[in-house]
């Protein structure tokens, strides 16, 4: 369902737009574009912010060119990733490093979970809409033993840990912890997920996860603004860490969590809406919509809402992501920020790349493109 149709967008225009987003993103002009092709047959995203390559830039690269069917550029990233990414022994063997230099160098052996969602469903997707080839081009292949990798390792007795918590059938924010991030919970993509399953019990894991995510983003989402944490315990409550990690905090609303409503409106739009998805919805644009915050809501927030004096690092990825309420409640609050999305361009220079991301990919929810294949 295209939902920029109610500001005057045509399905023509909204697919013209994504294709524009789309072009600027890959093939921009410097300080635009994030994507580099590498000889013929790589490519790679870069953070633009960090100056590396993280697993989460290519596989939010992967899905983009899955869904605007852009099959060269989707194998050139899924060779680079496959080429220097992968982790080939140690407790994360069969993950993939985290982040990387563009000369392809790893700057880790960790594995972070948003990636390997990603790549998973992207895989999925590319399999479903182009056919499956051969060696590390066999998608559905791929996605089969990476997911089975998420969910069994380290209890099937192989070393290191699974991506899942199996208890709790959450994801966890990194395997050596035991806590998780809002963000990283996408039971629009574990729902799909079956179809490439090794086995009943992989798949049967895959449901519990949906069930379970659905929950746990009740548990992590504010009774009161809707805002949730950037790292999360598994009862929801926000997680602070150590300075050593991560920087410190990240128990606040920041850039991470603004990715948790966009999950919110894509799986409500992919499976259907809840009534507490709508709620939610309403709850977190009407937080922004108080007098104390209408103009002045780039900053970073403590959950239940307290400003801090912090200015966010991605104001446009928050004005991108606020919009996406629109396909869960159709009143003036989500006009408004429909309409000051739609008048924000794409951002420049070194923070582009997060920002953009997110722009896109709340662009393609909006405008009815971001589809199942």
């Amino acid at each position: 369902m295209n939902f920029l149709s109610r500001f005057d967008i045509s399905n023509e225009a909204a697919e013209k737009r994504c294709m524009e987003i789309f072009h600027t993103i890959f093939y921009g002009a410097e300080g635009e574009r994030v994507y580099t092709p590498v000889g013929d047959t790589l490519g790679y995203i870069e953070d633009t912010g960090n100056h590396d390559v993280r697993t989460e830039g290519m596989s939010y690269g992967m899905m983009m060119c899955v869904q605007m069917d852009r099959k060269d550029e989707f194998d050139r990233l899924w060779n680079w990733v496959k080429t220097y990414m992968y982790i080939s022994e140690g407790p994360n063997k069969g993950f993939f490093a985290w982040s990387c230099q563009t000369d392809g160098k790893k700057n880790s052996l960790g594995a972070a979970p948003d990636g390997e969602e990603y790549f998973i469903m992207s895989l999925i997707f590319a399999g479903n809409r182009w056919g499956n080839g051969d060696g590390i081009f066999n998608y559905h292949k791929e996605a089969g033993e990476l997911l089975h990798t998420c969910i069994n390792k380290g209890y099937d007795g192989t070393p290191g840990r699974a991506m899942f918590d199996r208890e709790t059938a959450y994801i966890r924010f990194i395997c050596e912890v035991d806590y998780t991030d809002p963000s990283y919970h996408l039971p629009h993509f574990y729902e799909l997920y079956a179809q490439v399953a090794v086995d009943k019990a992989d798949a049967e894991f895959c449901k519990r996860a949906a069930r379970e995510s659905r929950e746990y983003w009740k548990k992590a989402c504010h009774p009161e603004t809707g805002l949730s944490a950037e790292y999360a315990k598994y009862n929801g409550k926000p997680q602070k860490v150590n300075k050593k990690w991560f920087g410190g905090r990240h128990d606040w609303f920041y850039s991470d969590a603004y990715r948790t409503i966009l999950n919110i409106a894509v799986d409500s739009v992919w499976f259907g809406a809840t009534d507490w998805a709508k709620e939610e919805a309403d709850r977190y644009i009407s937080f922004f919509e108080r007098p104390e915050n209408q103009d002045d809501w780039d900053h970073i927030y403590e959950v239940d809402g307290r400003k801090l004096k912090e200015n966010a690092l991605h104001p446009v990825a928050i004005i991108a992501t606020n919009a996406t309420t629109a396909v869960l409640v159709d009143n003036e609050k989500t006009a408004k920020w429909v309409k000051r999305f739609l008048d924000t361009p794409l951002r420049l220079g070194d923070r582009r790349y997060y920002d953009n991301c997110l722009y896109f990919f709340s662009y393609m929810i909006l405008s009815g493109n971001y589809k199942i294949w």
